[in-house]
């Protein structure tokens, strides 16, 4: 018989002690999905830390074990999808455009708002489209692979290496929607409610090729002809996303998805201010490349630089969504802003955090003149008052103090 563990953390909440088997304990170590380290005073018993990745994921332990571990973001989860759905296209996604029911739970919240976007897409049919196709056939169609009819035929005429378009509904947009409502399916924890919508969708696309486990996802491109797809697309990428866990180590099966709250942080601050800055004749470059030395060996990656209309750096700005000192910030994203600043050629940096227990502040460098920045977004605002926060950032990162 199976053993079933639920393991339920929130994200950067102090250590739990958890009963769990040592093969449980050291898989969920193996995973690195989360700290898991053995009880010092208790034995039987393992402690449990999560980090910045919130979300939910099954593992299949060697011996029969299956593990269910969700991870509760500190942020509403209404909250959640809001910096997701900007993240993703600033232009046509707003706070209540993904309904995410009345669940409070990340995973039954994602099921249902997957759902319910892939139902509006698909309401007026599966959209169809043209598929590249290579064959070996006994008829000509399309053109012939010459290169390919050598290689592997030796001169023979048939059958022949052809290639040629295919008017179908098995197309990358359909494929990416099937593989996100199979992956939702996999997961314990979905509402049984949502679990049987999501079973009618899959229905739908009976006919879609399925992605074999670890094959990449097929690419697509938003156009006026799949524009009804458009939002499904984007919340099925959010499911599908390479940070997802769905892959075998060493003898642990993981299945599911995970959220990075720092890059999510990162992707939401850097959009929403280079959305602040549009139509300003400035240009903005998200994780730009520079080097600190001369030599050019030492890289660094800014989060976001701002460049004036000659094409000279303007401002910089770094994104930290992480656990702050009791007292204040971390004393050592100033020294990674003061490189940037002083590599750029700056008077000031900006380090932009989450909401956490200190208020801004500013630093003069000694001896450099340099004044480093340290802002707080309030992510439990509603959104018109998040982005307000971000345009007042804006303008104040701005050397003439207009956006």
């Amino acid at each position: 018989m199976t053993d079933a563990v639920v393991v339920d953390l929130v994200e950067h909440a102090p250590a739990v002690s958890r009963p769990l088997s040592d093969a449980v304990g050291r898989a969920l170590a193996a995973s690195r999905i989360v700290e898991a380290a053995p009880d010092p005073y208790v034995t039987g018993r393992w402690m449990l830390r999560a980090g910045s990745k919130v979300g939910a994921v099954a593992l299949d332990v060697s011996g029969g074990a299956h593990v269910t571990v969700r991870i509760t973001p500190k942020v509403p989860i209404a909250r959640l999808f809001f910096l997701i759905g900007y993240s993703l296209n600033p232009h046509g996604w707003r706070d209540g455009q993904i309904e995410v029911g009345e669940h409070d739970d990340l995973l039954p919240a994602l099921a249902h708002a997957v759902e319910r976007q892939v139902d509006m897409a698909l309401r007026q049919g599966l959209l169809q489209g043209y598929r590249a196709v290579e064959d070996s056939s006994l008829v000509v169609r399309g053109r012939i692979r010459e290169a390919e009819q050598i290689r592997r035929r030796f001169g023979a005429t048939l059958p022949v290496e052809i290639a040629y378009d295919e008017f179908t509904i098995d197309i990358a947009e359909n494929r990416i929607l099937r593989a996100a409502v199979d992956r939702l399916l996999r997961l314990p924890g979905v509402p049984r409610d949502v679990r049987r919508r999501l079973l009618h969708q899959r229905a739908r696309l009976a006919d879609i090729t399925p992605l074999v486990r670890g094959q990449l996802l097929p690419a697509w491109h938003p156009t006026r002809l799949n524009s009804r797809y458009h939002h499904a697309l984007r919340l099925a990428r959010v499911v599908l996303d390479g940070s997802s866990p769905e892959h075998l180590a060493g003898q642990l099966r993981i299945d599911g998805f995970l959220f990075n709250m720092n890059k999510l942080f990162e992707d939401f601050v850097t959009v929403a201010l280079r959305e602040a800055y549009r139509g300003s004749g400035r240009a903005c470059r998200l994780q730009d490349p520079h080097h600190l030395d001369e030599a050019a060996r030492i890289r660094m990656r800014p989060d976001f630089v701002l460049y004036g209309v000659e094409g000279s750096p303007q401002a910089v700005a770094d994104a930290k969504y992480k656990a702050q000192k009791s007292d204040g910030y971390p004393d050592s994203d100033l020294y990674q802003m003061l490189a940037y600043c002083t590599a750029l050629g700056l008077p000031e940096g900006h380090l932009v955090y989450a909401k956490g227990n200190a208020p801004h502040a500013a630093h003069r460098v000694r001896h450099a003149g340099i004044v480093i920045h340290q802002h707080a977004l309030d992510l439990d605002r509603p959104p018109t008052e998040l982005l307000g926060e971000v345009r007042s950032l804006a303008r104040q990162m701005a050397p003439d103090g207009t956006v």
